[in-house]
């Protein structure tokens, strides 16, 4: 692992990203192939080097939200099939085609404004169906037969494949899921009767990957999974593969002191020391994406849980030690250390939201060092 000069940084395990992959591949039929999702920075966890990882370890493809998102891959080197799922201007089209990008199409007016421009290389499009997510994509055969004769126009624009997306794949009640399956197949079964060319087929994000493979079709697009999370307790609980968290949050003690009785901690003294304690400072705060709410959380140290002590400031937070410490000793906030573990989980359930949004809220202040 390369130096940091801060005292504060996250940790990814490449090999979990590894592992995560080739548990996820054993589940699927020979035909599914996987389309690692590494939009938002890879959800924390840095997109280029999760790219390159995860495609060593198997995956075929890979997917982004945002045309910036896939260009910096391309920027890097990487030549896998590229997927983006967000809405990119028409005016951009040019340059997705000339970087050999897929783009998502799911509006008749943005094909015809596409058509206005001149591509060295062609267009791919994967065209998105709303099945009940209620986001981006078409919705009834109507528009699906306006969408295909659109194409039908293009000669620079070529149609490679077709997809949905589940909303509650990962939940215990599958009435709306299985209503997206039968949407999926109408739709499905329209296309087919209207366009002879082959395309790619895919609906499986982690969730449904995991719990139904045999539904999967030509890939399954592993996003949160990857990253060793699962998608909801629903899904942990089943514990249909085994998976390998990825991403740990690290930081060192800076300051010790012993605080008298009755001393107020951090701002707005919402903290007073009941007794004489040892307080360490540690330097991360909301500034890092370790939100205010986060008081009262626990830490690692020295293999023992200790609570964050008064309000967390932009740059810094207290910790109620046990005893003196050196400065200097590490601290870790998500992660283990010895037999304790504070997971990603566990600080979602804290600030009552999702393990997806944990490791994407960190700044990129917090150093990545790859393992």
């Amino acid at each position: 692992m390369k130096k940091c000069h801060r005292p504060t940084w996250a940790e990814i395990d490449l090999s979990a990203i590894a592992n995560n992959i080739k548990a996820m591949q054993q589940r699927l039929h020979n035909r599914t192939r996987i389309m690692a999702v590494v939009k938002a920075d890879a959800y924390g966890h840095g997109a280029v080097r999760v790219a390159e990882q995860a495609l060593e370890a198997g995956a075929s493809a890979l997917a982004v939200a945002l045309l910036e998102e896939a260009l910096e891959l391309r920027g890097a080197g990487i030549k896998a099939p590229i997927l983006v799922f967000g809405w990119v201007a028409p005016e951009d089209t040019p340059i997705a085609a000339a970087n050999h990008l897929t783009l998502t199409c799911f509006q008749k007016e943005w094909l015809q404004d596409v058509a206005a421009y001149t591509f060295e290389k062609p267009l791919n499009v994967h065209m998105k169906w709303d099945t009940g997510m209620g986001r981006v994509g078409i919705r009834t055969e109507e528009e699906l037969h306006a969408l295909l004769e659109c194409l039908k126009g293009l000669s620079q624009v070529k149609l490679t494949g077709v997809y949905t997306h589940f909303s509650t794949a990962d939940e215990a009640d599958l009435t709306h899921f299985n209503e997206q399956r039968r949407r999926f197949n109408r739709l499905l079964t329209a296309f087919q009767k209207q366009w002879e060319a082959p395309v790619t087929v895919h609906t499986g994000n982690s969730a449904a990957a995991m719990r139904f493979p045999e539904h999967m079709y030509h890939y399954v697009r592993f996003g949160i999974g990857m990253y060793g999370l699962y998608p909801s307790a629903i899904v942990k609980n089943e514990q249909t593969i085994a998976l390998q968290p990825a991403f740990s949050l690290h930081s060192r003690l800076v300051h010790v002191k012993k605080v008298a009785q009755n001393e107020p901690i951090s701002y707005g003294a919402t903290y007073r020391t009941p007794h004489p304690e040892w307080i360490g400072t540690v330097p991360i705060g909301y500034a890092d994406g370790w939100a205010r709410k986060l008081q009262g959380m626990d830490v690692l140290i020295d293999g023992q849980r200790m609570p964050i002590t008064g309000r967390i400031c932009m740059d810094q937070l207290m910790v109620r030690l046990d005893r003196e410490y050196p400065v200097g000793t590490k601290v870790t906030l998500i992660g283990k250390q010895g037999d304790e573990q504070i997971g990603i989980d566990e600080v979602a359930e804290w600030l009552e939201t999702i393990n997806y949004e944990i490791p994407c809220m960190i700044t990129a202040r917090v150093p990545k060092l790859y393992r």
